[in-house]
């Protein structure tokens, strides 16, 4: 298992690019609960100091050159999360540069052999696979290596081939938007 450190030092020593493949509907973020009830009582924005400081840090990584992007595998109808992370999340970040893309499964297949894991690939070379638990905790990073890390490039480019840029498929889903969805809770 990675420490803290070193898979902070993925981040810091890249050089190019930094693809992220997340797959879960949920997950469960303890620096997000205060956030995620906002989004979900009808609260406006606010962006706090500490995800201000990372979105920041990815900016400044984009405007030197470096390539940041995703690519969430999801399935709808979307849980209140995925609606939260969008609106929330991937709107923000997509503002300060990150390439954001969708693999909405009820509109097209998964590639065949994607792992239903979530990873990091830096540089076509180093990946990180991201554990969770059942309730979408994060338990921590392993580093892959050797014949099994060659094969996430490839799974990389599989999922870039069928996703879609965030904002196309937001716009083409307003029924996830908080405006059309919160008032009809119960």
């Amino acid at each position: 298992m990675l420490s803290e450190a070193e898979l902070e030092a993925l981040f810091d020593d890249f050089k190019n690019e930094a693809f992220r493949l997340e797959t879960l509907d949920h997950y469960a973020v303890s620096s997000e609960s205060e956030r995620l009830n906002r989004y979900l009582n009808g609260e406006p924005l606010e962006i706090e100091a500490a995800t201000r400081e990372w979105l920041e840090f990815m900016a400044a990584e984009i405007a030197s050159g470096k390539r940041w992007y995703k690519v969430h595998i999801l399935r709808s109808p979307l849980s209140e999360y995925l609606r939260f992370e969008c609106e929330w999340g991937y709107a923000v970040s997509s503002q300060y540069g990150q390439e954001v893309f969708i693999l909405d499964e009820t509109e097209h297949a998964r590639p065949a052999g994607i792992p239903n894991e979530d990873f990091w690939l830096f540089d076509n070379d180093k990946v990180a696979r991201l554990l969770y638990d059942d309730e979408g905790r994060f338990l921590g990073a392993e580093l892959v290596d050797g014949i099994e890390a060659a094969a996430y490039p490839g799974y990389r480019d599989a999922v870039m081939a069928e996703a879609e840029p965030f904002a196309t498929w937001w716009d083409r889903h307003p029924e996830h938007k908080r405006e059309n969805w919160l008032g009809s809770r119960s």
